[in-house]
């Protein structure tokens, strides 16, 4: 099967999760809401922007056209900056301390990698998967049974399964 019939076959079986009339073919009433709200929006959050900005140049340099000439406008706006910049410099020590520390615990964790050993883990669910299939029956009918009635002798003790990768260290060795 070639590249591109291989991709579009898994572009036909994916399924769907979400839909956006938006973006459907026709709705025109509602793209026409949207978009006047999104304008709208956006228009609330810019205009304001724009007329302290221009206010406040010409505030300080005399020069532009300001809607407003107020001192305590000038002040304000200072204020802002300043308490802006004390938050920027307080998110600032936050995401650095953050990095810092996460640093530091994955080196540590790369210092106790060796703990885990991923060439073991094949041989040790090997040997569960054997010690189960002995004790409870084979893997198929573990998974699909509806109702086990485990006997006493069947249970495990509570270090069972660490003595059993002691067993099987010792044999192997």
């Amino acid at each position: 099967m070639s590249q591109n019939k291989r991709r579009t076959s898994l572009n036909n079986n994916r399924q769907q999760l979400y839909t956006d009339l938006y973006f459907d073919k026709g709705h025109w009433g509602l793209k026409i809401w949207q978009t006047f709200i999104a304008i709208l929006g956006w228009a609330t959050v810019i205009v304001p922007i724009v007329v302290t900005g221009m206010s406040f140049y010409y505030a300080l340099s005399g020069k532009g056209f300001a809607f407003w000439r107020y001192r305590e406008g000038v002040t304000e706006i200072e204020f802002i900056g300043v308490l802006l910049l004390f938050l920027a410099a307080v998110a600032l020590i936050y995401t650095v301390s953050m990095a810092v520390i996460q640093v530091r615990k994955r080196e540590r964790l790369v210092e106790q990698w060796p703990t885990y050993n991923p060439l073991n883990q094949h041989a040790r669910n090997q040997t569960v998967e054997t010690f189960m299939t002995e004790r409870f029956g084979d893997a198929e009918f573990r998974e699909h049974v509806r109702n086990y009635r485990v006997e006493p002798d069947q249970n495990l003790e509570t270090d069972q399964i660490q003595q059993l990768y002691a067993q099987k260290k010792l044999n192997e060795v």
